[in-house]
């Protein structure tokens, strides 16, 4: 716990281990959602194909849905501009209830969407909408998540907080190729097109809701309340960042270009280079991706608290210097079997979870020399530049 004064007045700012165990919660389960919702389209995404798009042509209709789960991603910029703004302006809390609020809606009401026999062509039209929604979401929460859990974390312990944002995104994706495992596994071809699809979609709804109620439960961090309190918050943040922080805008870009080729390699290529390429089944290039996202998650903890002991730059150019040196070798083992497959996932997982770290706090502490007095956060942004 800490004060800090405001005139005559002293107001307590509570970073206490209760405060921060609701933080930790709050910002976990609701980043769980947005990137359970994801993976959910993208293991559900052949069943889709068939039942939105026209069939006459199989591979046209999987390439249409999988153009319509690249409408996320284009949102996203956007989605991060609108609520990066938001969230500097009002309050980094309320951005991420919205945040969480706008995924698990859009979600729930994809799984309720009629198909293409039904009404027609308005089913894809109305799937690639929710499917914009979905991504506009998530380009905000990942990085209001990311400010909100450093901004409460310790100093010290920086990384270790921060490593909830890449952990949940693993949970997440293991949590949603398990689910279409079950469904897949254990239903027949007709009730999964009849309902089976819907349920993971449907999941959305229950999960919001908690998401919500646990962010609502926490007050905004202390670094937002004091910009408040000294009138310092920003009437056009996003203006202000392009015209301040160029250089750190375009360091972070790099930064999160590398994380991301590194996540889709390990969650989405994977499962179709192992399936497509060396002739494993569905289930077990399924497996294998699963089992990289576990040892991934596991890593967590080890690996942060190395960040927070050597920095945030040795741990990215380890990273970096990871995936140059065991990507291909890691491929070259997959070809051995579905053990070797697991095995090469898994060597690479660690690499991808530093480089994943690394880019949370980037997100933060770049910037936070601009934005705060917190002179922990401050330090931090000198001692890793």
């Amino acid at each position: 716990m800490t004060t800090e004064k405001q005139g005559n007045k002293t107001e307590v700012v509570q970073r206490t281990p209760s405060t921060r165990r609701k933080v930790l919660a709050a910002t976990a389960i609701g980043n769980f959602v947005e990137w359970f919702d994801s993976a959910a389209y993208a293991v559900m995404s052949v069943t889709i194909a068939g039942l939105f798009f026209p069939r006459y042509d199989n591979t046209a209709a999987l390439l249409a849905t999988w153009a319509v789960f690249a409408a996320g991603f284009i949102a996203r910029p956007v989605g991060a501009a609108f609520f990066g703004h938001y969230g500097d302006r009002l309050g980094r809390n309320r951005m991420l209830a919205l945040t969480v609020l706008t995924m698990s809606g859009a979600t729930m009401l994809l799984g309720l969407l009629p198909t293409y026999q039904t009404i027609g062509l308005a089913a894809p039209i109305l799937l690639f909408l929710l499917r914009t929604v979905q991504g506009f979401s998530t380009g905000g929460e990942y990085t209001g998540a990311s400010a909100f859990i450093m901004e409460y974390a310790p100093d010290g312990k920086r990384a270790r907080f921060a490593s909830v944002v890449p952990t949940t995104v693993g949970l997440a994706t293991v949590a949603g190729a398990l689910i279409g495992f079950a469904l897949t596994s254990t239903l027949t071809p007709e009730q999964l097109s009849l309902w089976g699809w819907r349920v993971p979609f449907l999941l959305a709804g229950p999960l919001g809701i908690v998401g919500l109620y646990l962010r609502s439960k926490v007050e905004d961090t202390p670094v937002f309340r004091a910009l408040e309190r000294e009138e310092n918050v920003r009437t056009q943040p996003l203006r202000d960042a392009v015209r301040l922080c160029r250089r750190q805008i375009a360091t972070l870009f790099g930064y999160s270009i590398t994380n991301a080729i590194a996540y889709y390699l390990m969650s989405s290529y994977l499962i179709a280079y192992v399936s497509g390429e060396l002739g494993y089944s569905k289930a077990q290039a399924m497996l294998t991706s699963v089992v990289s996202m576990l040892a991934y998650s596991i890593a967590c903890p080890f690996l942060a608290s190395a960040s927070d002991r050597y920095g945030r730059r040795p741990m990215l150019l380890a990273a970096c210097l990871g995936f140059v040196v065991l990507t291909l070798p890691s491929f070259a083992v997959m070809s051995a079997g579905i053990g070797g497959a697991m095995a090469g996932a898994t060597v690479l997982a660690p690499a991808y979870y530093l480089m994943a770290l690394a880019v949370v706090s980037a997100l933060v502490v770049l910037f936070a020399f601009k934005e705060t007095k917190d002179l922990s956060l401050r330090r931090e942004t000198v001692l890793d530049g």
